[in-house]
């Protein structure tokens, strides 16, 4: 549903921990200018969590909370929000949702790299394997604002940040400019030969 009052587009950039959200979501920002929240950062500095799990040395998110602090920003527009998980995130705030999908060996180091404990890397990475972060995205919203990309290489994330560039260009708040399918590819659209872009 297109969001006429939104003059500059709202992006959901999300995936598996190790995926490279928070690199991409950096270079969004700063290639257009719109506004990047990195979810997990203010969750821990404004308190939007319930407690501690030292199980997987994370904070307990509390989605009520994340999504009352982040409304008035999302209205207004021109956010690009990073963040894993996305299923609770209302449908109305997003005019792009791009998943980020790892091949497991690439991965698997990263998390390492990160020094998370193994039951949480083998989690993670069972949900990569399990394109549990995808199914989510597309149950959660419509399927056409919903692109997968790959993000394997700094030359995959810099194709993609390319990519997200050329939908933002494209942007109009009054309709949905740009029709994607789950491979980063253009669909045609039934009132508009949109120009395609290659992800």
């Amino acid at each position: 549903m297109p969001h006429p009052t939104r003059t500059r587009p709202n992006i959901l950039i999300t995936g598996t921990p190790g995926t490279g959200k928070t690199t991409t979501s950096e270079l969004v920002s700063l290639a257009t200018g719109l506004e990047h929240i990195e979810v997990g950062k203010i969750v821990k500095e404004r308190g939007l969590h319930d407690g501690w799990n030292e199980e997987f040395q994370s904070w307990i998110l509390d989605e009520d909370k994340v999504v009352d602090e982040l409304e008035p920003a999302m209205s207004e527009g021109g956010r690009v929000i990073d963040h894993h998980g996305c299923d609770f995130f209302p449908e109305r705030w997003f005019d792009l949702v791009v998943v980020l999908r790892t091949d497991n060996q690439v991965l698997y180091p990263r998390l390492v790299k990160r020094n998370y404990p193994e039951n949480k890397i083998g989690e993670n990475i069972e949900c990569e394997i399990m394109q549990v972060v995808l199914e989510e995205a597309k149950s959660s919203y419509r399927s056409n604002i919903v692109v997968e990309l790959r993000s394997d290489s700094v030359e995959d994330i810099e194709n993609n940040v390319s990519w997200i560039e050329s939908w933002i260009d494209q942007f109009d708040p009054s309709r949905d400019v740009v029709v994607v399918d789950g491979n980063g590819e253009d669909e045609d659209d039934d009132d508009d030969d949109d120009e395609e872009m290659e992800s």
